[in-house]
Order: structure tokens, then sequence, then C-alpha cells
């Protein structure tokens, strides 16, 4: 059960800076539907066309396509930012991800942090999900991870996310609980995503496991929680084919 659901609960992730267009042709043809499918593709802005179409291609159009804005460092503009996310909303994505100034919040700048998730909020039509990317391994302590999940929800977040991939220190079950923990005592029903380092159905299964403990099991569904990865899919379909 929990291999099948980590694959449907999966953002399929391409966030390289050589990426071409056929590496997302690639990515996308890694995909065994008889195996399972992924809830997303997650790709840079420019390539959002190209997943759309490739996609197409494969009878795959129920598959969302994800973007990123202010990535990855979390410091660009705010008009930076918003003109990032209106072009890619322009592009067709059906998801943006974005990073929270989490430099400026963690030099107490609350009210910047939740300007830009406001902001985003704003430029995203009712079909548009906005993920935010708090990145947890920088925050590095239990309650400045626990405020930015807060901010990031009081924002209007659909879905709060711990990280970037581009840093250190990534997704982490510690994390993973603050955060999920966070999300439940707002009473608010806010999706939950773990992104970098997540490679293995054993450590998917892990996530998996601490989040139906604080939020239960319907919570384990592509509206609410997903993985954001790129080398998981392939463990996952190594242990499919071995029960099939």
């Amino acid at each position: 059960m929990t291999t099948q659901l980590a694959v449907q609960l999966m953002d399929l992730t391409s966030l390289n800076d050589d990426d071409t267009t056929a590496t997302i042709e690639t990515l996308i043809n890694s995909i065994e539907p008889k195996l399972g499918i992924p809830a997303a593709i997650c790709v840079y802005s420019e390539f959002v066309d190209d997943a759309k179409v490739f996609l197409g291609e494969r009878q795959l159009n129920h598959v969302k396509v994800a973007t990123v804005t202010n990535f990855p460092r979390g410091s660009n503009s705010l008009s930076d930012v918003i003109n990032e996310t209106l072009i890619a909303i322009e592009r067709g994505a059906d998801e943006i991800d974005l990073v929270l100034p989490y430099q400026a919040l963690m030099a107490g700048d609350h009210e910047l942090a939740l300007k830009y998730v406001e902001a985003s909020k704003e430029c995203c039509p009712e079909h548009v999900k906005l993920k935010v990317i708090i990145e947890s391994g920088e925050l590095k302590t239990p309650e400045l991870i626990a405020q930015a999940t807060q901010i990031a929800i009081n924002g209007g977040a659909d879905f709060v996310k711990t990280s970037t991939g581009k840093v250190a220190v990534n997704a982490t079950l510690q994390a993973t609980k603050i955060m999920l923990s966070a999300i439940k005592g707002s009473g608010k029903l806010v999706g939950f995503k773990a992104a970098g380092g997540v490679k293995t159905v054993e450590q998917a299964d892990e996530y998996l496991t601490i989040a139906e403990n604080i939020m239960g099991g319907d919570y384990l569904r592509p509206q609410t929680f997903r993985f954001g990865a790129s080398s998981l899919l392939a463990d996952v379909y190594t242990e499919l084919k071995k029960t099939s």
C-alpha cells in the first residue's frame, strides 16, 4: 500500500540548472502508468509548456504541472516574484511552489514573509494551488519552523513544503512533525509536502506514518500530501515490479 501510495503522492521533479526540453521529456517518459502515476510534475517555469505537451502526448493531461518562484534562495524582490508567478500561470502552471523569504524571517521580519505569501496567493486563480517552501533546514530551530509554517498558513498557502532541495539539510522527520503539528493546530485544511532527500520507499513510509499519526489516514491523498522527488519514482517502481 505504501509503495503504490507513494507514486500517487509524488511531485516528480527536475529543477537542475542544465535542464532542457529533452530533460523534461525524459522525466515524463519515466512514468509507467501501469505501475502508478504521480500527482504532478515540477519543473522550472520555462518548461511548463513543454511538460504540458509531453503529458498530453502520453494521455496524462490530468497530471498537474508545478513550478517554482523566488527560487532557490527566497531573496528576489516582491515585484519580481509577482511577475514570475503571473508568467508561470500564463504558461499553464497548475501549482506554484513559492520560496518564503526565509532569511528575512530569520532576521525577524515576519511581516515581509507574510506579504510574499499573501501577494502570491492573490495572483493565483482558484484552480492554481500555492505551496510555500519554508526551507526548514536553514531555519533550524523548532520555533522558527513552526513560525514559518504558521505564516504560510496565515497567508493562504494550500500546502506548506519543507525545502528547495538546494541546501545542506532538506526534509527531515523532525521538521515534518513540527510542520504537521502546526497545520493541525491551525484547524485549517492545509497540505504538506516533504521535498529533498526522500529517495526510497522505506524513507517515504516514515513520512507517511508521521502524517497519518498526526493528521489521520484521510490526509494521505494528493490534495493534502506530496513528496517532492526525482529519484524516489525509480525505487518505487523497482519495488512494485517485484510484487507484480
